[in-house]
């Protein structure tokens, strides 16, 4: 009878055990053990999430691709590359399109995969001109396919990559990549730092009401706050060691060589993709103490085209009449966005007729 038993009972054990090893555990983060993964943030943050998750920089990456199919671009020296859609997949020039970068509010950008590496295909479709084009920074005379993506483009693109190795080359360094081994979009845990913990801590004591283990934005100073946005929003940068590295509160500075060439006027500056130095050369900044992009901008809200509510903004600190050549008055205004930050024509982007951003730059515009 204690045979038997005992067996049962070793039955049973053997039986938990392999019941166990088949219960699905949620898969480690790629960044590893010290980061909680976005989904773990709903259920304490879900209104929080649900309107992150509609800003650009929760889309910034992802497997969507929002061009027309079929579709062609026809260069300089009259190539035509074609966008189609095939049994494989869709496809340019031959190549599937395996990613997107750009949360597709002005345009999106592709990658395609080959040899361990992601490619930038040379045609981009740009949503707000209803145009496919040529890629920023690529020529417009003929296409190029084999313009090869770091890891430094995915550290302001996505929350994390799979890198396989990484060899110096020369000068270079040379990487190759996890296919499929990607965070998409810029999720919590880059602007808030690693929240296992903090998870951990208040799964424990759900009594806590303050935050623990986990980096409130507010809680920095103004430069580590310009600095965390700077770091995807100063334009193209020598890097001196991975942007995936970063926590809030550490210095641009320790993540980019010096620009040896000196500051350049906001006159020479493109648009596109230097919002830091464009602001901070605004006498609006000058004169404040303590402005920062948040003083206009929730990161937790999709806030786009919305003139009025960055118009109130402006009015919280320029409570004076304006001046006799505005057409609104202070309890009246209604944009002071497109006048002061208007659209204005990048150089890095060729269509066929001027593709336009707004700059930064907060100032008097005459026109």
């Amino acid at each position: 009878m204690n045979k038997r038993m005992l067996w049962v009972a070793s039955g049973i054990i053997s039986l938990i055990v392999l019941l166990s090893q088949c219960v699905t555990q949620p898969p480690q983060d790629l960044r590893g053990p010290a980061y909680a993964g976005a989904n773990t943030c709903i259920s304490c943050h879900q209104d929080i999430y649900n309107h992150y998750a509609q800003t650009t920089h929760f889309k910034t990456s992802s497997t969507k691709i929002l061009g027309t199919f079929p579709g062609t671009f026809t260069y300089d020296d009259s190539t035509r590359v074609e966008m189609l859609e095939t049994d494989s997949g869709r496809v340019q020039g031959g190549h599937l399109f395996h990613l997107s970068v750009g949360s597709g509010r002005h345009a999106q950008t592709y990658l395609y995969w080959n040899n361990e590496n992601y490619y930038q295909l040379p045609v981009s479709y740009y949503v707000s001109a209803g145009h496919w084009a040529n890629s920023p920074g690529f020529p417009t005379s003929h296409p190029k396919f084999d313009r090869q993506i770091p890891s430094t483009c995915f550290g302001c693109h996505s929350s994390a990559v799979g890198i396989k190795s990484v060899t110096m080359k020369g000068r270079g360094i040379n990487e190759t990549f996890e296919k499929g081994k990607i965070i998409y979009g810029i999720d919590c845990e880059r602007c808030h730092g690693p929240a296992a913990e903090h998870v951990a801590y208040h799964a424990a004591h759900p009594e806590e009401k303050q935050a623990m283990h986990i980096t409130a934005v507010r809680s920095l100073g103004n430069q580590q706050q310009l600095d965390m946005c700077a770091l995807c929003h100063s334009g193209l940068k020598t890097p001196q060691k991975g942007l995936f590295g970063y926590k809030p509160g550490d210095a641009y500075n320790d993540y980019f060589f010096p620009d040896i060439s000196g500051p350049s006027k906001p006159s020479q500056l493109d648009i596109h993709g230097t919002q830091y130095q464009l602001f901070t050369a605004s006498q609006c900044f000058k004169q404040s103490r303590q402005m920062n992009c948040t003083s206009c901008h929730d990161p937790h809200q999709d806030e786009a085209n919305n003139l009025v509510a960055f118009s109130k903004k402006c009015m919280q600190c320029h409570t004076q009449q304006p001046s006799p050549a505005c057409k609104f008055d202070k309890m009246a205004v209604l944009n002071c966005v497109d006048c002061h930050m208007p659209k204005l024509p990048s150089s890095k982007i060729v269509l066929s007729g001027a593709y336009y951003l707004r700059t930064h730059l907060i100032g008097i515009y005459k026109q």
